[in-house]
């Protein structure tokens, strides 16, 4: 398929530290075929597919700062130097590689957003069937990097595939639900919504100060979408974190629900909208445990992290968040019950 880049076994081998005594993922992963990755893939014992999106078209297209291209090669090192034990065995996992848009990112310097929106329906393009085919072959893709538009594409190729619309969870300070105007990260789940594939949407820890008024309005008067604050949580105490997340697992039961997590909702997290106020990393990964342990999870979505910013800033910790993240979701998919522990 265009712009999708199949990793070797000798790539994953050069990214592994081996070491006498211990077992790495990266060293147990499963990789496909690169003449014929989708049989390979449907032959495949693994339950989960690593995905990368290595892109920030969609970050600049909503006035946002480029590097997010800049996250899935490091994150994806750090996962596969993660000890393969019984909790988690590298045998579950297939690396399937990562999109190309190298020179559609060169292409792209110097436009202005309007520009750049048209470059994401491309984006769309090619990420849709790529996705489509993993939940076709009964996996459950990983999707690493990027900006926040492509919850648009995954959630498209979930719904196509399950053939019917699906269920989202977000943590994210923001909505991502801005207008109609063109695609970009911040409208992902509009789009999603508004063309059927997109049914029940939950959002957890908005922030009051990054979301408009007139949409906080339209998202509340939706039954449709629930919708929860960091305020009511962290600042003001009129719920648990705790009760939140069983509100939104309860909200989007009943169908296969999208996991999403924004990074730049994880305090001191580098992405264009880093908040030096946020999402705790412990509580992003219990947020993970909640979703992926009782919810009929379809995939998981990191985008907008960053190693490096176009700005300058840097932190390549991203990296190793993001692992945690991952492996938080493979272990409790694994694990996964239909009550949820009060």
């Amino acid at each position: 398929m265009n712009h999708l880049k199949i990793i070797t076994r000798e790539e994953l081998d050069a990214l592994t530290s081996k070491r006498d005594g211990e077992t790495k993922l990266g060293e147990t992963v499963q990789c496909l075929d690169i003449t014929d990755w989708q049989d390979s893939l449907k032959a495949s014992t693994a339950s989960f597919v690593l995905l990368g999106i290595p892109e920030d078209i969609g970050v600049r297209a909503n006035y946002g700062v480029g590097g997010t291209q800049t996250l899935w090669q490091p994150a994806l090192k750090a996962i596969l130097n993660v000890q393969d034990t019984a909790l988690l065995r590298g045998n579950q996992i297939v690396v399937l590689g990562a999109f190309d848009f190298a020179a559609m990112m060169e292409e792209s310097k110097g436009k202005k957003a309007e520009e750049l929106r048209e470059s994401v329906s491309h984006i769309d393009d090619a990420v849709f069937p790529v996705i489509k085919a993993i939940a076709d072959a009964g996996k459950i893709p990983v999707v690493i990097g990027g900006g926040h538009n492509n919850a648009y594409p995954i959630l498209k190729a979930i719904s196509k595939s399950k053939g019917r619309a699906v269920n989202c969870i977000n943590l994210d300070a923001h909505s991502d639900y801005r207008s109609v105007e063109g695609r970009h990260s911040g409208n992902g789940f509009r789009y999603a919504k508004m063309e059927g594939y997109l049914r029940r949407y939950a959002v957890v820890g908005l922030h009051r100060n990054y979301n408009s008024q007139n949409m906080i309005d339209e998202m509340a008067s939706d039954p449709d979408i629930h919708l929860s604050f960091y305020e009511d949580v962290f600042i003001e105490e009129k719920n648990s974190f705790k009760n939140v997340l069983d509100n939104a697992i309860r909200f989007t039961a009943g169908t296969p629900v999208g996991v999403e997590i924004d990074l730049d909702c994880i305090e001191r997290t580098l992405s264009s909208a880093a908040t030096p106020c946020g999402i705790s990393s412990l509580q992003a990964r219990q947020f993970l445990f909640y979703a992926a342990r009782f919810t009929e999870a379809a995939y998981l979505h990191l985008p907008e992290g960053c190693i490096r910013l176009e700005d300058g800033r840097e932190d390549r910790m991203t990296a190793k968040l993001a692992s945690y993240l991952v492996t938080d979701f493979m272990r409790n998919c694994s694990n996964r019950q239909t009550t949820f522990i009060q």
